[in-house]
């Protein structure tokens, strides 16, 4: 199924398959491709509206019957460490972060195989090569760092994020770790290192992908205070995890024709 906008880019949507995060439920993304000269603005715009990339793609959850997935983000000005938090900063002080161009390297897969095989076994990226993995890494279109977090003792690699930098802020594509220092809660240390990037470059949010209630996976996300949530077609505090469900119902989301005829694309004419 196809729908079109007067102008490019096109929409898509996938076909239904198994929700990674509540059991018993099917997902579907409207998606679009990010390519060309203005796939920077692109980028920037569609994130502003709960889009997440993918390598070359750019997709937001659009379930026929399901609207628990809600893009998330914090407000860096808002932001407020818990004593929790401030603990996880002081236990990682004996690291040292690297941002590097998006190359992937063999340390990165090791690791990144570790996680996998530890964490999300049976997740859908769980039979990932090297190839693979390298394109996550390297095919981006737009400007994207690999923030890398390195033992300073031994200098292994404990932390690694493919990170976007969009022109309100940075955007956290994806994270993998160590599993086997719980005590680091190094998943919590890498949103808060950059919380603090964001705030040396003055950069007003850092975009966490999305937070989905009910899903235990999702959790954490929900501890950080900023956060906002993008529901309605707007971004909103949030004030309380607890007031947000997953309830099913077969007017949850808006038809697809709807949608892409909401979505706002950036000004892309050449100036004058």
């Amino acid at each position: 199924m196809r729908h079109t906008l007067p102008i490019a880019p096109q929409f898509y949507v996938t076909a239904p398959q198994p929700c990674p995060y509540l059991e018993g439920r099917m997902e579907r993304k409207l998606f679009t491709a990010l390519q060309g000269e203005n796939a920077d603005k692109l980028n920037d715009s569609l994130s502003q509206q709960g889009f997440r990339r993918s390598q070359n793609v750019l997709y937001r959850p659009s379930c026929a019957e399901c609207s628990a997935c809600l893009s998330a983000r914090i407000d860096v000005s808002e932001f407020r460490p818990s004593r929790s938090q401030r603990r996880t900063m002081n236990r990682n002080e004996d690291l040292d972060r690297r941002a590097t161009s998006p190359w992937a390297s063999e340390e990165q897969y090791e690791l990144f195989r570790t996680y996998l095989d530890s964490r999300h076994a049976d997740g859908g990226m769980a039979d990932m090569d090297v190839f693979e993995f390298a394109a996550m890494i390297e095919e981006t279109p737009i400007r994207s760092r690999v923030v890398e977090y390195a033992d300073q003792n031994g200098g292994a690699l404990v932390g690694v994020s493919l990170t976007d930098v969009l022109a309100d802020g940075l955007s956290m594509v994806y994270s993998f770790y160590a599993p086997d220092s719980p005590k680091r809660s190094m998943g919590t240390y890498m949103i808060l290192d950059h919380i603090k990037i964001a705030q040396e470059a003055d950069l007003p949010y850092v975009y966490l992908g999305y937070w989905v209630p009910g899903s235990q996976k999702m959790g954490y996300k929900s501890k950080f205070s900023g956060l906002e949530v993008y529901i309605g077609g707007s971004w909103q505090k949030m004030k309380d995890p607890g007031s947000f469900n997953a309830d099913m119902h077969p007017l949850s989301t808006d038809p697809i024709a709807e949608q892409v005829a909401n979505i706002h694309l950036p000004d892309t004419r050449p100036t004058r």
